[in-house]
């Protein structure tokens, strides 16, 4: 997102990559500089299309504190606004919880995007260095960072909740199933696994495709501004979180995750049934990533010059392609 002088090299524009932004969002993009940009990049060793320099880059190792401290909070405020929102008794839980949530997302956004680029979330960071706007050294880093955030703001939060609520509430993870008491003794509850992986994959893509597409993009990042287009993010999360716990309907299933650090960290504190289907929060993100980032090959390429990233995931294929020729 916005540059940090000194701190965040790729990311000069939102989520990073290429500083030329085109006039307005329908203009397209001049098709003979992407050819030339592509040219230019032709020769980058494997290396640098992985970004190994990045692993050992004490400026990105300091820009993924922003990523820790911003998954932490982000785990907290998230894990205890689910509680409180079905603690309270209201009689729309769910609207109440998608609109908190939606406000937390952009606030923290805005907090951390001047710093690391405003990831917080491994679907991001993921997605990111796919398109090629962050190197795959650099995810590493900042995924690494957000599944430790994640376990520090579970770790917070079971600290401050009573037992009784940790339990019964499991602090706010993510869950496909619960352990619920029945007339025969404890019954298991929830939504099939099938289920929650589709709503996963789908929720998730759209999540990219709806809003964080528009940061990927420098034309629509340029024309609509950073606080716009992060409460956009917002936004789009706490619609997605609405839709998937309203069109279930079903008692267990905690509604999508689409952020694997925040699923991670209460699954690993809390621990027990909070297991059971987790995978599911990695696995269906994983495929909405590989969906969007094959979106983003398919349009027209005016619209779009991700070719041009060195980074760029087809790029790094093709890199180790011609490394094997040579041997």
């Amino acid at each position: 997102m916005a540059q940090s002088a000194g701190v965040v090299e790729d990311e000069e524009t939102f989520y990073g990559g290429n500083n030329r932004v085109q006039p307005f969002v329908t203009t397209p993009i001049n098709e003979p500089e992407c050819i030339e940009d592509a040219k230019k990049i032709h020769r980058i060793t494997l290396s640098e299309r992985l970004g190994l320099e990045d692993l050992f880059s004490l400026q990105v190792w300091r820009a993924s504190l922003a990523e820790l401290l911003g998954t932490a909070v982000l785990v907290f405020m998230i894990d205890t606004i689910v509680i409180s929102s079905f603690e309270s008794k209201t009689t729309t839980p769910n609207l109440v919880m998608s609109i908190l949530i939606a406000i937390t997302v952009a606030i923290l956004l805005l907090a951390t995007c001047p710093v690391s680029g405003g990831h917080i979330n491994p679907v991001i960071t993921f997605s990111a260095a796919l398109v090629g706007l962050i190197s795959l050294s650099r995810a590493v880093v900042y995924i690494f960072a957000q599944c430790v955030g994640g376990v520090l703001g579970a770790l917070a939060l079971k600290a401050v909740v009573s037992s009784t609520i940790a339990q019964n509430f499991s602090l706010g993870a993510c869950t496909i199933t619960i352990i619920a008491p029945g007339p025969q003794g404890p019954v298991v509850v929830g939504l099939e696994t099938g289920q929650a992986l589709w709503l996963e994959i789908f929720c998730t893509f759209v999540f990219l495709f709806a809003s964080i597409w528009m940061a990927f993009d420098h034309r629509q990042a340029k024309a609509l501004g950073l606080v716009l287009v992060l409460c956009i993010v917002g936004i789009v999360v706490g619609l997605l979180v609405f839709i998937s716990t309203t069109v279930t309907a079903t008692k267990g299933y905690a509604g999508v995750g689409m952020n694997p650090a925040r699923c991670l960290g209460p699954a690993i504190v809390r621990g027990g049934h909070v297991w059971t289907g987790h995978w599911v929060f990695w696995v269906g993100p994983t495929i909405a990533c590989m969906a969007f980032y094959l979106y983003t090959k398919i349009i027209p390429h005016q619209h779009f010059c991700g070719a041009e990233y060195k980074h760029d995931f087809f790029n790094i294929l093709k890199a180790l392609v011609s490394s094997d020729d040579r041997k």
